[in-house]
């Protein structure tokens, strides 16, 4: 995810189903570290979402911390079309 200026700040989350009640923050930062969230991600091929506002309350919680729950509904909505994107990727 990204915010503002292309790579002005980036948060980077991981949810693993079944194992996780809820996504986790892996990494976050601004400038610099955000061009590098950015390019990890685009180099393994994972979806990188632009939400200026959600990056913005995400930067805010610690790393490793799960997301609080006000921010399920509007991650879940990004995680299943990531899932479809993936699922139609692997199928086509």
């Amino acid at each position: 995810m990204t915010s503002r200026k292309e790579y002005d700040k980036a948060v980077a989350l991981r949810y693993k189903p079944g194992l996780e009640k809820a996504p986790r923050v892996i990494a976050a930062g601004k400038g610099k570290i955000a061009e590098k969230i950015i390019r990890i991600a685009k180099e393994h091929n994972i979806h990188v979402h632009n939400d200026p506002d959600l990056v913005e309350m995400l930067s805010e919680l610690e790393l490793n911390s799960e997301i609080p729950p006000e921010l399920y509904v509007v991650v879940s909505e990004i995680l299943v079309f990531v899932y479809s994107l993936n699922r139609k990727e692997t199928s086509g």
